[in-house]
C-alpha cells in the first residue's frame, strides 16, 4: 500500500512533470522549425545553446536558474513585481525540470521536421496556403511522431530531474520534493528503505507506461497515414 505521504510526492512529481511539457514543448517545437528549415548566422550557437543542459552539470544550470530567477535575480525580481516567486516553489521545480529536459525534446522534433520534403511545403504555398494552414495540414501532422517522442523524453527527464531541481528550489517536503529528491532522501535515512523501493517501483512504472503509450500513438498515427496513402 502506497500511503499518503508517498501518494501526494507521485502526484506533486506528475504536476511538475506536466507542467514542464505543457511550457516547454510549444517552444521546443518552434525551435526546433527554426533550427531545421531556416539557414542564418549564428544557427550553430542557437544549437549549442539548446544543448547546454544537457552537457553542462545539472548543479550548474540549476545555479545559473537560481541567479535569474531567484528573489535577487534580475527575472526574480522582475517577476516579483507580479507576485510571482519561482525559486523553493513547485513551480520553480517545473521550470527546471522543463530546462532540463528541453534538448531531448528538440533533437526528436527537429530531425522530424527536417525529414518533412520540403517541396510539399513550397506546392501548398503557390496555391494559395497561408503559413497557418500550412503548419496546421503538413508540418504538424507529418512531424507528430517527433513531437510525441519529444514530449515523451521530455517527460520522462522531466520525472526523474534531481540536480538542477535541488539547486534551485531545495528539497521541501510537500513543496519541492519530487520522486528522485524523495528516493534520495529516503535512501540518506536508516528506516527509509521500503519508502525508497515503493517510489522507485513507482517511477519504473510511469515510465514504462509512458514509453508504451508513446508506442501506441506512434503505431495509430503510422496506421492513419497507410490507409490515408491506400485512398
Amino acid at each position: 500500500m502506497v500511503d499518503n505521504a508517498l501518494l501526494d510526492i507521485v502526484l506533486l512529481s506528475l504536476q511538475v512533470a506536466l507542467l514542464a511539457m505543457i511550457f516547454a514543448v510549444p517552444l521546443a517545437f518552434i525551435v526546433a522549425y527554426i533550427l531545421a528549415r531556416h539557414h542564418f548566422r549564428g544557427k550553430a550557437l542557437l544549437q549549442a545553446f539548446v544543448m547546454l543542459p544537457l552537457v553542462m552539470p545539472p548543479v550548474v544550470t540549476g545555479y545559473l536558474l537560481l541567479s535569474l530567477f531567484g528573489k535577487k535575480g534580475a527575472i526574480g525580481q522582475l517577476l516579483s513585481t507580479v507576485g510571482v516567486e519561482l525559486a523553493f516553489q513547485w513551480t520553480g521545480a517545473a521550470l527546471a525540470a522543463g530546462v532540463m529536459a528541453f534538448p531531448l525534446l528538440v533533437r526528436p522534433m527537429r530531425l522530424s521536421i527536417e525529414a518533412i520534403d520540403s517541396g510539399m511545403e513550397d506546392a501548398a504555398k503557390t496555391l494559395g496556403a497561408n503559413w497557418r494552414t500550412r503548419f496546421r495540414t503538413i508540418i504538424l501532422p507529418l512531424s507528430f511522431p517527433g513531437v510525441i517522442a519529444g514530449a515523451v523524453l521530455g517527460f520522462a527527464k522531466a520525472l526523474g530531474e534531481f540536480g538542477a531541481t535541488i539547486t534551485f528550489v531545495s528539497n521541501i517536503p510537500g513543496e519541492t520534493q519530487t520522486l528522485s529528491l524523495a528516493i534520495y532522501s529516503f535512501l540518506q535515512s536508516p528506516t527509509g528503505d521500503q519508502a525508497a523501493f515503493i517510489l522507485i517501483i513507482i517511477s519504473i512504472s510511469i515510465a514504462v507506461m509512458s514509453v508504451l503509450f508513446s508506442e501506441y500513438l506512434a503505431m495509430r498515427i503510422s496506421s492513419k497515414e497507410r490507409d490515408d496513402a491506400h485512398r
